[in-house]
């Protein structure tokens, strides 16, 4: 070998040990995807993470306003502080019940919320213009946070057992759709838009993982976005926000307002932000409502861009987490109510970021998990015990498997899970193998005959091993004699012996 071919060869055995770890690291984490249980990880990791994230921060969005009005900088932490330890023990036990638990939950949680959500016209209570809560036992409970979880688990089960005939469209819509619209009526009538376009979304998704038609979603989806229209364009403050949001220059100190002060407060915190409770926007008469509605914007005040970017990485983990598990499971309760949550949760967090961006216009939707609120964080929590739940089954179902036998196939777009062999089943239930009549293939028996018994394959023979050695000759076999004939036996005669 030349001196060129050999400096060659070294140069490439000292790289080769980084590639074979860049390459080691991408197989640890495609195994660790692969295990029955990443999913169930996924979610319990990045939610308990943001869980956490936002008793941090609704401490530090709300300590200043809290001593002002109560002289403890602890009021509003005490009360997120009791939500949050209500909701542990509701979130471990919601993720501990088993599916048909679930199902049979769904009816009795549709009641509930329905007459919850039908007294607030009657006895709410107005907050923020909103009158959409009620006062039980001296403590303020939202009902529209309720008939989220409600409507995921009623629609998924609905759908899921009329799901032999989905194909018609009346079966597909009714009733959903109008239960649906009753639940938005009585949100609409408490004049909060925001809960009301959440429960929208979760109606398209589970139509979308359904398999409805094209057509019908569509119809479905432009009739929602026209009704979501006229609410936005026949409310004055609705106006006003849409008008301030498209001239975000014009009134800063009014309509403008609440809006702009969330951008400086982006703006100030730079790359790694001016520190955990540093925030300068949360004082009295800057931002107004740091602690709910734009707590976002203090965490990029406080921890910068690299604080948001995490935050949005952790929420990407969850809804992954979500959706992971409504694509791998052949069942379609698991399939609809993964998908449900999962759509739930990522809208009110598109449309909660992109409020405090400027992408969209300011509608009042908290940010799941991190905001204050102690029905929208009891609710989320059992809705993340819900998705665990579902997490479990499905890495149940996975270890069921015999060890290199196929993972099943995920669930199509049209609610028709294909065969758990990989392999769609054959059309008009034929078994595989029959012809187009019904009729046996070649070789095999006729319609309504036992099959044949067949010989069985004979048994290959063992690999023989090289010696290296020339194979001994074989000795010959001596040639078999003919067996000699016998003597034919002579015939009687009549008369003889």
């Amino acid at each position: 070998m030349t001196a060129r071919g050999e400096s060659v060869e070294r140069a490439g055995r000292r790289r080769t040990p980084g590639l074979e770890d860049g390459r080691g690291l991408v197989a640890s984490v495609r195994a660790m995807l692969a295990r029955p249980s990443a999913s169930y990880v996924i979610v319990l990791a990045s939610a308990g993470l943001l869980m956490l994230l936002g008793l941090v921060m609704v401490l530090s969005a709300s300590s200043v306003d809290s001593y002002l009005r109560t002289r403890s900088s602890f009021t509003e932490f005490r009360k997120q502080a009791m939500f949050f330890a209500i909701g542990v023990p509701v979130l471990v036990v919601a993720s501990r019940l088993p599916v048909r638990v679930w199902r049979v939950l769904a009816y009795p949680a549709l009641l509930v919320a329905g007459v919850m959500l039908a007294l607030v016209p009657f006895m709410g209570h107005e907050v923020n213009g909103n009158t959409n809560w009620l006062v039980i036992g001296g403590i303020q409970v939202q009902p529209s946070e309720a008939a989220k979880l409600a409507l995921v688990l009623w629609g998924a089960d609905l759908l899921a057992r009329k799901e032999r005939l989905l194909d018609q469209w009346k079966h597909l819509l009714a009733p959903l759709l109008p239960v649906g619209a009753a639940f938005l009526l009585f949100v609409l009538l408490g004049q909060d838009l925001g809960t009301a376009l959440v429960l929208m979304a979760i109606v398209l998704a589970l139509l979308f993982f359904a398999g409805a038609p094209f057509r019908v979603f569509a119809m479905v989806m432009a009739a929602g976005s026209a009704g979501a229209v006229w609410l936005a364009v026949t409310h004055p403050t609705r106006v006003e926000r849409i008008i301030s949001w498209t001239q975000p220059s014009t009134d800063p100190m009014s309509t403008n307002f609440q809006a702009t002060h969330g951008k400086f407060a982006l703006g100030t915190g730079g790359w790694t932000g001016v520190g955990l409770g540093g925030s300068r926007e949360k004082w009295p008469g800057l931002l107004p409502e740091a602690q709910n509605d734009f707590i976002f914007a203090i965490i990029g005040e406080e921890l910068g861009l690299i604080g948001t970017l995490l935050v949005l990485a952790l929420f990407g983990a969850l809804c992954y987490g979500g959706l992971r598990v409504a694509m791998r499971t052949q069942d379609s309760f698991v399939r609809l109510a993964a998908a449900g949550v999962t759509i739930w949760i990522a809208f009110q967090t598109l449309v909660n970021i992109g409020a405090v961006l400027g992408v969209v216009p300011v509608i009042g939707i908290p940010l799941p998990l991190v905001s204050a609120g102690g029905s929208a964080l009891l609710t989320t929590m059992a809705a993340i015990g819900l998705l665990l739940a579902l997490a479990r089954d499905e890495a149940r179902r996975g270890r069921r498997l015999p060890a290199g036998a196929p993972r099943p196939r995920a669930a199509g777009m049209s609610g028709r899970p294909d065969s758990p062999t990989g392999r769609p089943a054959a059309a008009g239930g034929r078994a595989r193998g029959t012809g187009a009549s019904g009729s046996a293939p070649p070789g095999g028996a006729a319609p309504g005959e036992p099959e044949p018994r067949r010989r069985p394959s004979p048994r290959p023979a063992a690999p023989v091993r090289s010696t290296g050695r020339p194979a001994p000759a074989s000795r010959p076999q001596p040639a078999r004699r003919p067996p000699e004939p016998r003597p034919a036996p002579s015939p009687r005669t009549a008369g003889g012996r």
